[in-house]
């Protein structure tokens, strides 16, 4: 899957901006139909050859992956050979896609997710136990710490896998979990170092920006109003890491379909993001409600059987006046079931969100649509490529 054409990058350095098509008799990079030499007649221009509008002195196209209609005209159908059509995406139809790879690829999607999720939280669990309420209060910070290394590889482990499979998914293409393995494991360590860097990165930042303050106390200086205005500029730090966040973004599908280094990657991610940053930081907001939401739905249940079962342990507690540092064991126990049964729906969802973002901001910059649509092996009409445009419309 990462030899198909579609996914290599284009050779140019900078990208055309949204909307912004190559034009229409550049040269190719890939096989295909050539385009006719320069001062030969050519066919008057189509009306209305963008995406979605009807076209006028053409083929009309109406039926299946664009094709005309019966009667030679009709609304124009974007291809669509697996989960997205190979156009512009709306938020509706990213959702939509992300809930079909999960239902048409199940095996693959909730497979990953669920082996991951049950690691993830046996570290958590073992870590818990481990600590057994030794340090306190500090008990769940220890435990978050302990299995945060864990947690962080299985994460990364989960995202390259995932990666393949949607890319796949997106052109109608099955795929296993051995052969997601089989994609992503020479760009692991790559997406591991990349993880790390945009982690830092953003942890840097904030850091950076609470620094004064730090040192402001540590210094031994107790004046409330300095102390107020340097949290203030503490707390600046943070809309930047998150626009620092969202710039970076889209790197880790880059590294792992383009087969990009890490700077490159980061590099792509803020040309593909320049211009829709707000869009793209939405539908990232959204996508992680929207599955807090759903991990709030599966795991509430049980959390409250987990409560009540270890009411008791609970209760005699705090009745001996005793702090509990941790939860009774049965507690821990059905949170971690929560965890593994909300985790395995939540993580292919959000996942597949941040692919098809990439698989979109490529569509609109560098018409990717085109070059996924011959790789899926759909048949053009006309000569007019897919869509009405020229086949050689895209320089990828």
């Amino acid at each position: 899957m990462t030899d198909t054409p579609g996914w290599a990058s284009p050779s140019s350095s900078e990208q055309p901006r949204d909307e912004a098509r190559p034009p229409a008799d550049a040269p190719a990079a890939v096989p295909g139909q050539s385009a006719p030499p320069q001062g030969a007649p050519t066919a008057p221009p189509a009306w209305g050859t963008g995406h979605g509008g009807p076209q006028y002195g053409g083929p009309q196209p109406g039926g299946p992956h664009g094709q005309p209609g019966p009667y030679g005209w009709g609304v124009p159908v974007s291809p669509k050979p697996g989960i997205i059509p190979l156009r512009p995406l709306g938020l509706g139809e990213m959702l939509d896609g992300a809930v079909s790879t999960i239902r048409k690829h199940w095996r693959a999607t909730l497979g990953l997710s669920l082996g991951v999720a049950v690691v993830q939280q046996g570290a958590v669990l073992t870590a818990q136990f481990a600590v057994n309420g030794d340090t306190g209060e500090f008990t769940p910070v220890v435990s978050a710490l302990i299995s945060l290394p864990v947690a962080l590889l299985l994460g990364v482990v989960a995202a390259a896998l995932l990666t393949m499979v949607v890319s796949r998914a997106i052109l109608g293409q099955a795929a296993s979990v051995r052969d997601a393995w089989r994609d992503a494991r020479p760009r692991l360590l790559q997406l591991v170092g990349l993880t790390l860097l945009t982690g830092l990165i953003g942890a840097g930042i904030v850091l950076l920006g609470f620094a004064p303050l730090i040192g402001y106390l540590l210094s031994g200086a107790d004046e409330p109003v300095i102390a107020a205005l340097l949290v203030v500029v503490g707390l600046l730090s943070i809309p930047v890491a998150f626009w620092i966040w969202i710039q970076l973004s889209l790197a880790a599908p880059a590294l792992m379909l383009e087969k990009q280094g890490i700077l490159t990657a980061l590099s792509r991610s803020r040309r593909l993001v320049r211009g829709s940053w707000w869009r793209i930081f939405g539908i990232n907001i959204l996508s992680q409600v929207l599955a807090g939401i759903v991990a709030g739905i599966i795991s509430v249940p049980f959390t409250v059987v987990g409560l009540v079962l270890g009411f008791n342990e609970i209760s005699d507690q705090i009745g001996s006046g005793e702090t509990a540092a941790t939860l009774p064991a049965i507690t821990l126990i059905f949170n971690a079931i929560a965890g593994v049964l909300s985790s395995t729906v939540t993580i292919p969802f959000t996942a597949t969100i941040g692919v098809l973002l990439y698989v979109d901001q490529r569509i609109r910059r560098e018409a990717l649509d085109i070059e996924l649509a011959r790789a899926a092996g759909l048949p053009e009409y006309g000569g007019a490529g897919w869509d009405g445009r020229s086949p050689n419309a895209a320089r990828l």
